[in-house]
């Protein structure tokens, strides 16, 4: 009987350490993010998508934007005073169309000054969004991503190219359709990133910005740096408060095996030497 015990004891705390874990990781990144609220006067907002073990079983879950996503944000915009600004913090892959356009809209609405931060990536969706902002900070490595609609498998303007290069009489009805519906998501698109840019983007900007983002210009998962943002028009900056690099890591990725990457987690003012070379060179 003692054995017995002594078993159910240990499977009750394996059930329960991922979960105290996660709680006291989840304090940790409140504490956080209200200090750099405290720091930058703003609203911190924090839509980041990554794999975290969330259950004891410890399976990773794959994140994308969604309507839940859209709505918790939707709520934190709109408990925020509008002379408040607001700093989202954005790491995403993207997600449905629906969601991303919902928060862009609440994003361009919002009367005092929009920061995106993107410390690594936002891509489809996450573009989306940070056209809606007065400024986007992203880190010298960090990308952003096209935006062109994507139908089932396949990108909107490919399946529309079939109309352009293949006799009609030999398409069949099923990519005909698809081509009508592919049009107007384009169409759709370009016309919510019109609307969603804000007033800091001339009308001549905010049309480059449709055309070149929306229109298949580029594969969807085409990483646009820095500075090909900057030559696209968008208002880019590259001062990144150091706290949000703290706050990511307070968001880690499920570690289910060995890790791949490995360093020591410090800065390097120069190149680092061993203690006998530094000792002979004395």
């Amino acid at each position: 009987m003692e054995f017995l015990n002594l078993l159910w004891i240990f499977l009750l705390l394996a059930s329960l350490t991922p979960l105290i874990r996660q709680r006291m990781l989840d304090a940790s990144r409140l504490k956080l993010i209200r200090r750099i609220e405290e720091k930058r006067g703003t609203r911190i907002i924090a839509l980041i998508h990554r794999q975290e073990k969330m259950s004891f079983l410890g399976f990773p879950l794959a994140r994308f934007m969604d309507i839940e996503d859209s709505e918790q944000v939707l709520r934190a915009i709109k408990l925020t005073d509008p002379d408040l600004p607001i700093d989202l913090v954005l790491h995403t892959p993207g997600g449905l169309v629906l969601a991303s356009a919902q928060v862009a809209n609440a994003l361009a609405k919002h009367p005092a000054k929009v920061t995106v931060l993107v410390p690594h990536y936002a891509m489809s969706g996450g573009t989306l969004l940070a056209l809606a902002a007065n400024e986007i900070v992203m880190d010298e490595n960090a990308v952003l991503g096209p935006v062109d609609p994507q139908i089932g498998n396949f990108p909107a303007v490919s399946i529309l190219k079939v109309l352009e290069e293949k006799n009609r009489d030999k398409i069949d009805d099923e990519t005909i359709i698809l081509a009508d519906i592919s049009q107007k998501a384009i169409h759709q698109v370009k016309g919510t990133i019109r609307q969603i840019t804000c007033c800091d983007y001339s009308s001549e900007e905010r049309e480059n910005l449709a055309e070149n983002l929306a229109s298949g210009k580029w594969t969807h998962d085409y990483p646009i740096s820095v500075e090909e943002a900057k030559k696209l028009g968008l208002k880019v900056s590259t001062a990144m408060p150091e706290e949000i690099y703290q706050l990511m890591n307070l968001y880690p990725q499920a570690n289910t095996r060995r890790p791949s990457v490995e360093y020591v987690p410090m800065p390097y003012p120069a190149r680092p030497r061993s203690p006998e070379r530094s000792k002979s060179d004395s």
